[in-house]
């Protein structure tokens, strides 16, 4: 059974940081893209940032230059560094990936976590 599991999230000050991470186990043969989205109350779920196993990295425009998304490719772990928080950033935050298993060679299954619920209030 393939899962991403999130860890971090919480309450936070405007103009504080946080960091979320998300670890993908089971048997997983290769992760393609994983990335971070959030969905706000009232909103549809959007993405924030995502990043391939190259490194190449893809940013909303509203976290740019505030969010930076990392991966460790030999864990498969994927964090969001959080900072200059915003109100507007207070959402549920889902990680995301597409991983091949070794039971489905050549074919990526797009996996969610349980999402982390972030809040930026004073």
């Amino acid at each position: 059974q393939v899962q991403l599991v999130e860890s971090g999230g919480g309450l936070v000050q405007p103009g504080g940081s946080l960091r979320v991470s998300c670890a993908a186990s089971g048997n997983i043969f290769l992760i393609n893209v994983m990335g971070w989205y959030r969905q706000a109350p009232g909103k549809e779920r959007e993405l924030v940032a995502r990043i391939t196993g190259g490194g190449i990295t893809k940013y909303a425009d509203s976290v740019k230059g505030r969010f930076t998304i990392s991966r460790d490719n030999a864990k498969n772990t994927v964090s969001l560094q959080m900072n200059s928080l915003e109100r507007e950033d207070t959402a549920v935050y889902y990680c995301n990936a597409e991983a091949m298993t070794p039971q489905a060679m050549g074919v990526y299954v797009e996996l969610w976590g349980q999402g982390t619920l972030v809040t930026v209030s004073s």
